[in-house]
């Protein structure tokens, strides 16, 4: 699925025209995104939890030469589903 997807659904189900709908996903999905780069909890009820994790600099070796190597420190982005969600898709 994608935004333009969304946007459809959104358009089908309100009285929002198609661009009204895409502006609207546009705006909500970029306050998620500046929520989760300030590094805050996004919690949407019913569906889960997205979080953005600091990871510590850690030793790895290269796949192909085999060599050691610094895996270097970096933020990553985790998602922990409902309880609600969970019991939807396991149905």
């Amino acid at each position: 699925m994608t935004k333009a997807d969304i946007a459809e659904r959104i358009s089908n189900t309100t009285r929002f025209t198609m661009k009204e709908s895409a502006e609207l996903l546009e705006t909500a999905l970029e306050i998620m995104k500046e929520t989760l780069e300030a590094g805050e909890i996004l919690k949407i009820s019913g569906f889960g939890n997205f979080e953005v994790k600091q990871k510590a600099n850690r030793r790895g070796r290269n796949p192909q030469s085999g060599e050691a190597m610094t895996i270097t420190a970096r933020r990553v982005l985790s998602f922990k589903s409902s309880q609600l969600l969970r019991a939807s898709i396991n149905k």
